[in-house]
């Protein structure tokens, strides 16, 4: 017996959320959905879902709000979120409080299942996959999201740990490219407009790095890609 994925759909606008729901329940889902943020913040903490796609603008709580008290309470639930306006602030704020990944509007059904999808994929790691340590002084439980950094101790989204991971396994720089297919699974990124990943490294060397702006685990080859220096320093 196949058991549904759950998806919980805050978003205000009528039309948009009708279609959503449609969509998802097309494609094998169980939907469940809300209107209003407060309500959707209740539905999320309340369930157990597979993924919450949540909109930005919401009425009595925006979704900058509910993915934050849902980080409180979650590290590893899964959260997509619909951004009016494909802007870096926006952006940076949506992934800074934990969400894992953004669509930005208007936004077409078939990226948005494949972002879904490829977030689902992704959402949890084998427990071969237990510890990583980078250098001397930074440890990562990748079950719980956690670790410590030169004595702090950090947490980290699951995206954070999965892209950490990933390049932690290769032994050459990574494109951004790679990662934009093998991280957040698109099959063909040349028409793919997306500041994602340069967020993601920069937020991933506030964390590991003693000095984000002069990196040394997590470094940029020129017109190579990224690298993850992994051995002891």
């Amino acid at each position: 017996m196949n058991i549904k994925p759950t998806l919980l759909i805050v978003e205000d606008e009528p039309s948009i959320l009708r279609g959503l729901t449609d969509l998802f329940t097309f494609h094998g889902f169980e939907v469940d959905s809300e209107m209003d943020g407060k309500k959707g913040l209740n539905r999320a903490v309340e369930g157990q879902y597979t993924c919450i796609i949540l909109d930005v603008m919401l009425p009595s709580m925006n979704g900058f709000e509910i993915c934050n008290a849902i980080r409180q309470q979650s590290q590893v639930q899964p959260i997509l979120m619909l951004t009016a306006k494909n802007t870096e602030e926006d952006i940076i704020n949506g992934l800074t409080l934990g969400a894992d990944d953004y669509v930005a509007k208007p936004f077409s059904a078939s990226e948005l299942i494949l972002r879904v999808t490829a977030l689902i994929r992704r959402s949890g790691l084998s427990s071969n996959d237990n510890k990583l340590n980078i250098g001397d002084h930074i440890s990562i439980c990748m079950q719980k999201l956690t670790g410590t950094s030169y004595g702090q101790e950090v947490r980290y989204t699951r995206r954070e740990v999965t892209l950490l991971s990933y390049l932690n396994q290769q032994k050459s720089p990574v494109s951004r490219d790679e990662l934009l297919r093998e991280i957040w699974g698109y099959k063909s990124t040349e028409h793919i407009d997306t500041r994602t990943v340069d967020i993601h490294i920069a937020k991933i060397r506030k964390k590991i790095e003693r000095d984000s702006k002069t990196p040394v685990h997590l470094v940029t080859l020129r017109g190579e890609g990224y690298q993850l220096f992994s051995a002891q320093s």
